[in-house]
């Protein structure tokens, strides 16, 4: 067993930058909720150097089944919090899981 750890690419309203970056940087509310599973270690957020609008989330937890526990525990506050932030974004897609 390794780290899990799963990417997102999100291409931000750019009216919305400033605001994603609030949201999902490391004092944002996503690594708040993250922090409250057993397991979370760390979320990187990653601005595209070419493309203005473009970023990139890693998400490492200590295991998959730990990510899974704090989803079932946390599924209602994950859900609302992806729903606010929906409005931010034009586009965004899974990148895929990753382990080590």
């Amino acid at each position: 067993m390794g780290t899990y750890a799963y990417m997102w690419e999100f291409l931000v309203r750019p009216e919305k930058t400033p605001l994603f970056e609030r949201l999902y940087g490391p004092d944002g509310h996503w690594v708040a909720l993250f922090r409250c599973g057993q397991g979370y270690i760390d979320t990187l957020l990653l601005k595209d150097r070419a493309v203005a609008n473009r970023y990139v989330t890693v998400d490492r937890w200590d295991s998959e089944e730990a990510y899974a526990r704090f989803r079932k525990a946390f599924a209602e506050e994950y859900q609302s919090l992806d729903e606010r932030c929906r409005e931010l974004t034009v586009q965004e897609r899974s990148l895929g899981v990753y382990g080590g």
